[in-house]
């Protein structure tokens, strides 16, 4: 897949046209920048533009739990029925007031009484997969939980980018130790805890989810790939390194070496 290198700064997300096509038909009317900027300045407009591409209205958001991608007036003025979803009391307990909740484990057996199936027309994730044990079982569910024609979409870091490779091998007392000393707010008690990660079926290449997606019952399977990150801001020297590295495996196409993916799949109407 064709990836743009050139810089650029990001963009508006322009609104698709109401019907059906191909989810890579929509991504491709996106025009995704490589670099992971583009990824999390658009993961919300990317969220409503398949919304309002394919219909969708019932929006479940796996592991929202005290972050929600949209607060109750968004998800209204946008007209969207949002349900927050995670597996723990507390995270939920921390959800903004006037957005309904569901507790459940996606990668569970789906007998809590939240679980709606097929009460979903679109169920989304951001930096949630790579916590979950998993994964397959994960979609799975999600494939079970999506109406007819329902869009699931995972924002997710990716092996083998270096920074979560080191993250992914690293003993979690270490691994905890670097991430809180880089980002404080990520530290116990603050709003953006670190928790331990796993990485299963994290990956930015659509040859390797593919046949997986496949297999749960998904037809439509899209796999968007970013590089980049904004580990070392702090570090210029490793900072410059970094980025000729990653604009090159971008211009590559190396999917082997993707930072983070949106893996997006839609059920068969």
């Amino acid at each position: 897949m064709a990836i743009a290198v050139p810089e650029r700064e990001p963009g508006r997300v322009g609104a698709p046209k109401a019907g059906g096509g191909s989810l890579e038909s929509f991504f491709a009317g996106l025009g995704p920048d490589w670099h992971s900027r583009w990824a999390w300045d658009h993961y919300e407009s990317t969220i409503l533009g398949l919304a309002q591409r394919f219909g969708l209205r019932s929006l479940c958001e796996i592991g929202g739990g005290r972050d929600p991608l949209f607060t109750p007036e968004e998800a209204r003025g946008h007209g969207l029925e949002l349900v927050v979803n995670d597996i723990d009391a507390g995270e939920l307990a921390l959800t903004p007031k006037g957005l309904r909740t569901a507790r459940f484990d996606i990668a569970g057996d789906l007998s809590e009484p939240d679980v709606e199936r097929g009460g979903y027309d679109m169920m989304v994730s951001r930096m949630v997969f790579e916590h979950v044990h998993d994964v397959e079982r994960a979609w799975t569910n999600i494939h079970a939980l999506l109406a007819p024609g329902g869009v699931g979409l995972a924002f997710m870091p990716t092996l083998w980018a270096p920074v979560f490779a080191l993250n992914h091998v690293l003993p979690e007392k270490a691994s905890r130790a670097i991430v809180h000393a880089l980002f404080p707010a990520r530290r116990d008690g603050g709003g953006d805890p670190k928790f331990p990660a796993f990485y299963d079926w994290c990956r930015g290449s659509r040859s390797r989810l593919a046949p997986m997606l496949h297999r749960v019952g998904f037809e439509d399977v899209h796999v968007q790939p970013f590089w980049g990150h904004g580990y070392f801001e702090r570090m210029p020297v490793l900072r410059q390194a970094d980025h000729a590295f990653n604009r090159f495996a971008a211009k590559t196409g190396w999917a082997a070496m993707t930072t983070y993916a949106y893996v997006a799949v839609r059920k068969a109407p």
